[in-house]
């Protein structure tokens, strides 16, 4: 739920404004108060600002946008990496390497092919895993020889070499022959049982010669490679419970040890002897291990699983556990809300719904999450919201006047006519219409009609924004009550003064039945 002053950064990025492209562009990548953690919608807005000449913009598209977002935005972005990369952000050249080589960016450019391969040598010679192993695959199993660097660089890279596991494009194949991976990856896009049964032969050589768990791998300093740590996420996703339980286990270890967030994930939920939905699972560990599920969702969490936060959030509420804690349950399920879990979502609505008498902006906020929930097909956010906020009513008064509604009226009082828009689009009734604050109504997902403080009968209710013709027809409202106050105070007087200008406008308007004058 975006508030005013997010909502007034929304209004100036869709208006052209530079920094207010560049201040939602972080909000989306970083979250705010009330809008979720988009990448998608943080490179758009990033991008736009940084075609306005804000070079913290494509700074922050470097440093923080992996390269799976931005394959999307070829080949818009390459400038954007190319030029953080220039400016010594290790992260945007191994991104753009990622674009030119894995996603085909760039193909006809042969000075970009040349500065992407230099940055990948740079980040591969830094120790970044990634880097490495696309280099490795580039050379075909071969081992490589990287350009030179100073003789201090090279000293302090020798270093790094001696100081971790080598497994670099010389022996990048031992355990996976570069001809046996390719078959793999062949098998794993066209019939994951055939995968299966392939990779287990190799799978349990490598178990035979790997640690026992993750624990025993951080004694030894145990790194897995990019291609054993894939077929290990592989193969903990392909088996199934009834497969030994100890190579299975093994299997999730190692590659949630090496960093994969899905083995991470089901390790979390495996310690905690429960299913992503919180609810008790009948096998897995003797006893639970709350501490080793925390450690492991929070790694998931912190890699983009929304799934570990909810988990985390079913962990803070159980009673067995020793560190039982409301307030954290609640933060880490609107976390995995922010991030787009639907079963997040729809707990977040039914609880900000109720608390609506304890706190009366509730009933926004419930909205907000509802409508999110329902936009991902959760049929009973659907059924909530119809309780949260009924689906407008057609302004009965309003079909006496439609036909009255002239070029002179819009032009001579084009306050009373935006109200009369509203009144038509919402359904609101002639009250409403007329001393309704549009900008305090508008909350971004839907209008809160609130006219008590001056029409006493009126109850506050909420109205869906549902469809981007009432999106926009609402912002150019707001547009036009900006500057001016609407209060009784204001430019437009107070309610009997309204009234009566309404009827001296449109003399054939018919009475409000529920909210008469």
């Amino acid at each position: 739920m975006a508030n005013r002053e997010e909502l007034g950064i929304i209004r100036g990025a869709r208006a052209g404004d530079a920094d207010c492209q560049l201040a939602l562009g972080k909000l989306y990548l970083f979250g705010g108060a009330g809008l979720p953690l988009n990448i998608p919608t943080a490179l758009h807005w990033l991008g736009r600002a940084a075609q306005q000449g804000l070079d913290e913009a494509w700074r922050l598209i470097g440093r923080h946008i992996p390269s799976e977002i931005a394959q999307h935005a070829l080949p818009d972005v390459l400038r954007w990496y190319e030029r953080a990369h220039d400016a010594g952000i290790q992260a945007a050249g191994l991104a753009l390497a990622q674009l030119v080589f894995q996603h085909g960016g760039g193909r006809d450019n042969t000075a970009l092919t040349h500065k992407a391969r230099q940055a990948l040598e740079a980040a591969a010679d830094a120790g970044l895993p990634q880097a490495q192993w696309l280099l490795a695959q580039r050379a075909g199993g071969r081992p490589l020889t990287v350009a030179p660097p100073v003789q201090r660089q090279a000293r302090q890279a020798a270093a790094r070499r001696a100081a971790r596991p080598a497994w670099r494009a010389d022996n990048a194949g031992q355990l996976i022959p570069a001809e046996d991976y390719a078959r793999l990856e062949l098998l794993w896009q066209q019939d994951h049982t055939l995968f299966l049964d392939q990779a287990r032969p190799l799978l349990r050589r490598l178990l035979a010669s790997a640690p026992a768990d993750a624990e025993a791998a951080r004694a030894a300093d145990w790194l897995p490679g990019p291609s054993q740590l894939l077929l290990l996420a592989r193969c903990a996703e392909l088996l199934s419970p009834s497969a030994t339980d100890a190579e299975l286990q093994q299997c999730r270890e190692l590659a949630a040890y090496g960093g994969e967030r899905n083995a991470q994930l089901a390790l979390g939920l495996w310690f905690a002897r429960m299913d992503g939905d919180g609810k008790r699972q009948s096998n897995g560990i003797a006893a639970v291990n709350f501490k080793r599920a925390i450690r492991w969702l929070t790694l998931a969490g912190e890699q983009g699983l929304a799934e570990a936060w909810f988990a985390l959030s079913r962990i803070y509420l159980k009673p067995e556990f020793s560190q039982r804690c409301v307030a954290e349950a609640q933060s880490y399920l609107e976390r995995a809300a922010e991030m787009g879990h639907c079963g997040a979502q729809l707990e977040c609505g039914m609880y900000a719904w109720r608390n609506r008498r304890t706190d009366e902006q509730s009933d926004v906020r419930a909205a907000f999450w509802l409508q999110k929930a329902a936009a991902q097909g959760c049929q009973e956010a659907e059924a909530a919201l119809a309780r949260v906020a009924a689906a407008p009513k057609e302004a009965g008064w309003m079909t006496s006047i439609v036909t009255c509604l002239t070029r002179e009226l819009l032009e001579s009082q084009p306050l009373l006519a935006a109200r009369l828009e509203l009144a038509a689009l919402f359904g609101l009734s002639r009250a409403e219409a007329l001393l309704l604050d549009v900008k305090a109504a508008d909350q971004g997902h839907c209008l809160v009609v609130d006219i008590r403080a001056s029409y006493g009968r009126s109850k506050r209710r909420l109205v869906l924004l549902r469809t981007a013709r009432e999106r926009q027809a609402l912002d150019r409202i707001v547009r036009l009550f900006e500057a001016i106050d609407s209060g009784p105070d204001g430019l437009e007087g107070n309610y009997r003064q309204r009234l009566y200008r309404l009827k001296t406008w449109l003399p054939n308007v018919g009475g409000d039945d529920l909210l008469a004058a």
